[in-house]
């Protein structure tokens, strides 16, 4: 089993290969990222990209299943704190192979718990014609080769004070703001995307598939780790992030036909960057999303259409943050 110490700065890796089939694509797409260039080949064509490829999400989270596989299974990982930042360089396709280039760019030991060592990798993932379909860089924990089980203690040292509950007033969207244009955008507008309740099945059943780590897969097993109960992995919390996003402008889509009115198009995401799973999402843990506007620009290389960036958070039943990532999107002008 590899611990902390086995992953020097400059250790280069690669991971993989993966094969992902238009089923795969468009069953991930179904449940958390149903737009119509993930789901449909037909209405794909009239899309942004041209064609049917995979939610970003769905990238993600091949790329977390090779790196669970070639690296992380065999180890003594502890789970990640987040990302510092992802690029979509290239969308997946129906059929494509996918592997993943691993280096490890530094390391560290924990200040305050020294049996735990954080190393920060960078993953390019790539496709069979060896072009760069994503680019991923985060910091993994590992214990440390002789470190002690896991207590109590340890794992309390990881969570925050609770924050108090409390409840974000809902606002009353103007008219200019029902089916908003990259244009009718307002700096600040924080919109409430839902919420959803995490249960072990749903864990364990996005965790088989893309991130089986003991402590997303297995109830008995996570006793032993630093979370010390089954918790969802971060690309779980991530994905159902974006499934309530789409529900939402599902919503304001569905109100824009029935008012006559033609729907503000979205294309795809750039990236992201700043990821933070703040706390574990634990079994029964309802989480509530928000995203708020937060920059746009034009598009100098698309006509028609803007960039939008946004931040954007889930918040627990007992008021704590946590997940947080800044995202960006191109947002149809008006004509």
């Amino acid at each position: 089993m590899r611990t902390f110490e086995d992953f020097p700065a400059g250790l280069a890796q690669t991971l993989g290969p993966l094969t992902v089939s238009k089923d795969d694509i468009v069953a991930f797409a179904r449940e958390y990222d149903a737009q119509p260039f993930h789901v449909d080949e037909i209405a794909a064509r009239d899309s942004f990209i041209g064609t049917l490829i995979a939610s970003g999400w769905h990238s993600c989270s091949l790329n977390m299943r090779l790196v669970a596989d070639g690296l992380l299974l065999d180890s003594s990982a502890m789970g990640a704190p987040g990302i510092e930042e992802v690029k979509w360089v290239k969308p997946v396709r129906p059929g494509d192979t996918l592997r993943s280039q691993m280096t490890v760019l530094d390391s560290r030991i924990s200040k305050s718990k020294p049996s735990l060592g954080l190393v920060r990798f960078h993953f390019d993932m790539l496709n069979q014609a060896d072009e760069k379909v994503l680019g991923q860089t985060n910091w993994v924990m590992f214990a440390t080769r002789d470190a002690e089980p896991f207590s109590d203690v340890s794992r309390h040292a990881l969570a925050a004070a609770k924050a108090p509950p409390g409840t974000t007033p809902r606002r009353e969207i103007p008219p200019v703001s029902a089916n908003p244009y990259f244009e009718d955008l307002v700096l600040g507008e924080t919109e409430e995307l839902g919420s959803y309740t995490f249960t072990a099945d749903d864990i364990i059943g996005f965790a088989r598939q893309f991130d089986p780590q003991r402590f997303h897969v297995d109830a008995e097993a996570a006793k032993g780790s630093l979370f010390g109960a089954l918790c969802a992995s971060g690309w779980h919390t991530a994905s159902v992030w974006m499934k309530r996003m789409v529900g939402y402008r599902e919503r304001t889509r569905a109100d824009a036909l029935a008012r006559g009115e033609r729907p503000a198009r979205l294309g795809p995401s750039p990236g992201f960057s700043n990821l933070k799973w703040v706390k574990p999402v634990y079994a029964g843990d309802t989480i509530a999303y928000r995203s708020t506007v937060t920059a746009k620009r034009a598009s100098a290389s698309r006509p028609g259409w803007g960039l939008v960036f946004h931040h954007n958070t889930g918040t627990n039943q007992h008021g704590e943050e946590v997940f947080a990532f800044d995202g960006m999107v191109f947002w149809e002008r008006r004509s």
